[in-house]
């Protein structure tokens, strides 16, 4: 609540990190829940699932807007969309990762093949180049994002593990504020520059904290039998 405190106002955009439930900011979703900001906008790649993750903001009607990729594992979400409760921007997985990070980079927009001829292209603009089409996606800038690393140092150099870096650097750099929360915070100098994924100059909050990390669908196998 701390890292959030000033950030936070009805209506804003917020960009959040993780894929499924892997490397999802869990402790700042429970603090945007506590703070009661509403009529949000929120930019990530799905929607948690019901009652943990973005899910939870879900459950209390605190989002307005999700600006998404996939949605199939949260049965509110597909209550809420269906009834008209909540609005819904689909966006093509890598365009809206490319989105974030144009955002973040300074690119106001960019043009791509991906959606051309589907729903996903109306009332975008088309223009051909060397004879193929392609439609204009626009960069996100986010008011606030909020992402999950393995580790970073006392100036927010951060590393990410697995898949929890297909969203987080993206979402971390589209925000005008970033607060992130990591599980281990280590002395500045000892992450080797070359292991870094995320350069401190993107993050302006840190947190360090304990996190359930959910499994969102497990699957086993039957022990093979001797």
């Amino acid at each position: 609540s701390e890292a959030l405190d000033g950030l936070l106002v009805d209506g804003m955009t917020i960009a959040a990190g993780g894929f499924g439930l892997c490397g999802i900011p869990e402790l700042l979703i429970d603090a945007l829940v506590a703070s009661g900001v509403k009529d949000l906008t929120i930019a990530s790649n799905n929607c948690g699932v019901d009652g943990f993750g973005l899910g939870k903001l879900l459950d209390t009607r605190q989002i307005r807007k999700m600006i998404s990729s996939y949605v199939g594992e949260n049965a509110e979400f597909m209550r809420q969309y269906l009834s008209g409760e909540l609005e819904l921007e689909f966006n093509p997985q890598g365009t809206l990762a490319e989105r974030m990070r144009a955002g973040g980079a300074g690119i106001p927009g960019f043009y791509t093949k991906t959606g051309v001829g589907t729903v996903v292209a109306e009332g975008k603009e088309h223009k051909d180049f060397d004879g193929v089409t392609y439609i204009l996606e626009r960069g996100i800038v986010a008011d606030v994002s909020i992402v999950k690393a393995w580790k970073a140092d006392e100036s927010g150099n951060a590393i990410f593990r697995k898949t929890a870096r297909n969203f987080n650097p993206p979402a971390a750099m589209c925000g005008r504020v970033c607060v992130m929360e990591v599980e281990e915070i280590v002395p500045t100098g000892s992450i080797d520059p070359d292991l870094i994924h995320l350069p401190g100059i993107y993050v302006h909050r840190l947190i360090q904290g304990t996190h359930e990390k959910r499994i969102e669908q497990r699957t086993v196998r039957k022990r093979e039998e001797a």
